[in-house]
């Protein structure tokens, strides 16, 4: 094994690239835990959750190693793993997950009841998710390996479609399972707020879900043209705060039958202000009577970046009187990512759903993460796949 680096999240509005300790088959309190692996990680992206801490947006503390989209070869094994092999190439599903509890055995992975002592649900390089070490490195260890992680079931291929693959982590199961809960089906017309990677994924999503029209706003530009470049129909939010009317421009009616706030917490207005709420008010708004409204964007419980006292302890003006008027459903929360993973995973390895060119994927050293970060944090329309060991550019 070579000597270890991570990306480390230094303050707001910095991470580096540094050293770090290797890997150990233990849990974050040191126990040993004989169900882990740790990987050689193949590859391991930068999301738009982890610009939320960067931007000290979160009460992340500074030593937090970050990431939580991996993609990984199995280097070594607990004695407890059985169904898995040293040299398996799996996805990490970033829910850390017991595969144990009552939430885990229903498949709800997102709250696992085990893995954080502080509250339901884990995550890898996560504030508040109890304390798993992030994969943005060269090696990571994974618990309860048996029950984590989908193996590839062919090597080659999976080194062939790795840029593809490596979304089945996180963003493509979460637009995924964004579609699913705002109800797209055969016919729908659906709108995504959003035109970042977790937004395109929710659009590549409802498309082959088999939805009649996918809308996505933004007030992005230059992500509004890479959604119409790979067939989306863009909603340029910078041009009319009537949300309804710029719909109806498309779908005849100012409504829509799904919508998907692929946006959360960091959520700005026309005018240009921050307006943690306006997303979850607009969906409420433009969603039909008895419509479903996915939310897969982030909404926290602390933000000490917030424009209003009540938002720093997520507490947001919602118009809820409308969603309960039009009995309309929301779904909330962290992805459970084992749910979708398997499926996604066919649907890419038979070139049914080419995710990497949809969200724009860019490979880039893990050295470079810092340029990668601030690059995204200005709104690039790309998606960033870290490579850590040069893998994913040879096999490019």
């Amino acid at each position: 094994m070579s000597k270890n680096r991570g990306v480390v999240y230094l303050r707001p509005g910095k991470v580096e690239v540094r050293d770090i300790d290797d890997p150990k088959l233990e849990a974050p309190d040191g126990r040993r835990i004989e169900h882990g692996v740790i990987l050689k990680v193949i590859s391991t992206n930068i999301c738009g959750s982890d610009q939320h801490m960067v931007r000290g947006r979160t009460t992340a503390m500074p030593g937090l190693i970050l990431g939580h989209e991996i993609t990984g070869e199995i280097i070594e094994k607990g004695i407890d793993v059985e169904m898995l092999e040293i040299g398996d190439i799996v996805s990490v599903p970033f829910n850390v997950a017991c595969g144990r509890c009552r939430c885990c055995k229903s498949q709800d992975t997102g709250v696992c009841l085990t893995v954080n002592p502080a509250r339901a649900g884990g995550a890898y390089g996560y504030v508040d998710m109890g304390g798993w070490i992030g994969g943005q490195a060269r090696y990571v260890t994974i618990p309860y390996a048996d029950f984590n992680l989908l193996k590839i079931p062919d090597r080659d291929k999976a080194m062939a479609k790795i840029r593809d693959l490596t979304m089945l982590s996180d963003i493509l199961p979460t637009g995924f399972h964004g579609a699913v809960r705002a109800g797209v089906g055969v016919g729908s017309t659906v709108y995504v707020a959003g035109a970042g990677p977790v937004g395109l994924a929710a659009a590549a999503s409802a498309r082959i879900l088999g939805a009649a029209v996918v809308m996505i706003g933004d007030f992005n530009k230059d992500r509004l043209a890479h959604a119409a470049k790979v067939g989306f129909e863009p909603i340029d939010l910078s041009k009319s705060d009537r949300l309804g009317d710029m719909i109806a421009q498309v779908v005849g009616i100012n409504e829509v039958d799904s919508a998907i706030d692929a946006v959360g917490f960091e959520a700005r207005g026309h005018s240009g202000g921050e307006q943690p709420a306006i997303v979850l008010n607009q969906m409420m708004e433009i969603t039909r009577a008895a419509g479903s409204i996915g939310i897969p964007g982030l909404y926290v419980t602390e933000d000490p970046g917030a424009v209003d006292n009540a938002a720093k302890h997520g507490n947001l003006s919602l118009r809820f009187g409308l969603g309960w008027a039009k009995a309309q459903s929301f779904h909330t929360g962290q992805t459970p990512v084992i749910k979708y993973n398997r499926q996604l995973m066919q649907a890419i390895l038979h070139d049914r759903l080419p995710i990497a060119d949809i969200v724009n994927a860019k490979v880039i050293p893990l050295d470079d993460a810092a340029a990668g970060y601030e690059s995204f944090d200005h709104g690039a329309a790309t998606k960033y796949i870290l490579d850590p060991h040069g893998e994913v550019a040879k096999a490019a």
